[in-house]
């Protein structure tokens, strides 16, 4: 069928559906609600509308006249516009995904189909919303289109005793009382607003929006204090503990400019108070302990997993200094397999533009960053003595993607997306992918990749030579499923020679051509952009960074064909 997504954003659920349906021979197109919708849709002539996420109602001009089906992510029955934010505020265990038909009153429409998932207790909105409601989302789009297609399935009424309308969850819902609330309860308001729009609080003379929550096991204090600080997140007492918090947001003053995410203590910068200690933690933490960590490593019999989580896939120029640190850790140690990842949600997405946007030189700080990711990259590739996995929980994107690629390597749970480009950046990229990319999917395809900039499903990434395996596994059990492959790869017979093998081609290729001629050409192209005041990386960074919607569809989500080649 010709399909047409039509979404706030092109977001990573959109980016699913788009990728996913299109590997099940639709043609699937994008339309951002950013302009009139129905001169739009008539443009586009589509069988069957569907909204993976969209924050305004569709008129009803469009819903009247052709099919549209409805993304929501909650149970049948729950309505309105804060529906996940009620479910992990209120401590829910289980929820689930409705596609309903639309009509004039929001998620009043009939269903076409319902798919429940659970809520994990320890996750925060953004991470669940990208794993298990993505996962039932995807089971529900696929049979609400199998449903719709098939011509004979009609959409069933709301039982009206199900009906559960609630309100838009706003600041007052979500302030947090130091003085009263236990850690649970804080832990619950963080994480319903983790990613967005994040819990406004007033804090050392100025009012902030506080992102993330993570229990802290050790540390007390008078609530609402600041215990510490780790690499970069600040710790505050609660009532009968502490949580960690590794990002803030200043509030936007009216009129002033538009406001961003930083790391807690960089976006504190002079108003951090002296004397604060700086809490250290081993890499490898003991099993019982609950603390915050970016980064940790565990071994699994001759396996070694280092696994990191990085908030939205960014990685600082500090970040990924402090990850190549621990990984040249791990290869001290008496593995036959290293594992770089395995943690649920993002891989990585590359560089940290936040940071970058806050640099009082961004071409600068643009330069530290893409060469300490490069840095993390060229280690990997030039890792010779055992085997070397990336193991993908969720998505990775632009450098994040290339990252993965210089594993031997790579494992990617089914559901995750990648988007091995960076074009939409206005960037020609680094970390290495001339040398890894073409050599995983050929040339050709290489450069259609990236000339493409379109997301691709795990399946289709398997298909191509992107990624060597894909898990079925839930995203809680991501990580323990990799453990258990990787400790099995690190025994098996035919490791060893694998080893030995890759040492010789390593050798081959680096007679052939150096890394170092790949990783300057990189540079050379990127130190130009960096330096270019005029080139649109500059341009289109600030808009991701203070998430400018653009003016109008991008071109090349509407000329989607059925798979890529």
């Amino acid at each position: 069928m010709d399909i047409l997504l039509v979404a706030s954003a092109f977001n990573s659920l959109t980016q699913r559906v788009f990728a996913e349906l299109g590997d099940r021979g639709h043609r699937v197109r994008v339309e951002l609600a950013v302009g009139p919708l129905a001169e739009a849709v008539r443009a586009h002539d589509p069988d069957l509308i569907v909204a993976p996420m969209l924050k305004t109602a569709i008129p009803s001009e469009v819903w009247s006249r052709r099919p549209c089906m409805i993304v929501h992510p909650g149970p049948v029955g729950d309505r309105g516009p804060s529906s996940l934010d009620w479910a992990i505020t209120e401590g829910a265990a289980a929820w689930g995904v409705t596609v309903l038909r639309a009509v004039g009153e929001m998620d009043a429409g009939e269903v076409w189909a319902s798919v429940p998932c659970p809520l994990p207790p320890d996750a925060g909105k953004s991470d669940t919303y990208r794993n298990e409601v993505a996962d039932a989302a995807l089971e529900a789009v696929t049979l609400a289109v199998d449903r719709f297609a098939s011509g004979t399935y009609t959409p069933v009424p709301q039982p009206p005793d199900a009906v559960r309308a609630r309100p838009y969850c706003g600041q007052d819902d979500r302030r947090i009382d130091w003085s009263r609330d236990d850690t649970a309860t804080v832990l619950r308001k963080l994480r319903a607003a983790d990613s967005h729009p994040g819990v406004l609080d007033d804090f050392l003379g100025g009012e902030w929006y506080l992102h993330g929550g993570h229990v802290e096991d050790g540390l007390s204090g008078v609530p609402g204090d600041m215990l510490a600080v780790r690499a970069g997140a600040l710790c505050r007492a609660t009532v009968d503990g502490a949580v960690w918090i590794p990002q803030l947001r200043p509030r936007r003053a009216p009129g002033g400019p538009a406001t961003f995410k930083l790391p807690a203590v960089l976006a504190l910068g002079d108003r951090l108070p002296r004397g604060v200690p700086d809490s250290h933690v081993p890499l490898a933490l003991p099993a019982h302990r609950r603390t915050w960590s970016e980064i940790r490593y565990r071994e699994y019999g001759a396996a070694g997993v280092l696994t990191f989580s990085f908030p939205g896939g960014a990685m600082s120029t500090g970040q990924c200094r402090r990850l190549l640190a621990a990984y040249r850790h791990a290869l001290t140690r008496p593995t036959a397999v290293l594992v770089l990842g395995g943690a649920r949600d993002f891989f990585s997405n590359g560089i940290h533009l936040n940071v970058i946007e806050a640099a009082d030189d961004p071409a600068e700080e643009s330069w530290r960053n893409i060469n300490a990711i490069d840095d993390l990259a060229e280690a990997v590739l030039t890792t010779t003595d055992r085997l070397t996995v990336a193991a993908l929980g969720g998505n990775a994107a632009a450098g994040g993607a290339m990252l993965a690629l210089a594993a031997d390597e790579v494992w990617c749970r089914a559901g995750a997306v990648l988007n091995p480009h960076y074009r939409l950046m206005g960037l020609y990229g680094s970390e290495l992918w001339t040398y890894t990319l073409p050599r995983r999917v050929g040339a050709e395809r290489a450069q259609r990749l990236m000339d493409d900039a379109l997301p691709v499903s795990c399946a289709r990434a398997h298909d191509i030579g992107l990624v060597d395996r894909v898990l079925h596994t839930t995203p809680e059990s991501f990580p323990g499923t990799v453990a258990h492959l990787a400790s099995r790869l690190a025994t098996a017979p035919h490791t060893q020679r694998r080893v030995g093998e890759k040492k010789a081609l390593r050798e081959r290729d680096e007679a052939r051509r150096p890394l170092s001629a790949y990783r300057a050409e990189e540079l050379r192209r990127m130190r130009a952009t960096f330096t270019d005041p005029d080139a649109p990386y500059h341009a289109l960074r600030r808009a991701f960074v203070h998430k400018e919607r653009p003016a109008a569809t991008p071109n090349h989500l509407n000329a989607r064909r059925n798979q890529l080649g």
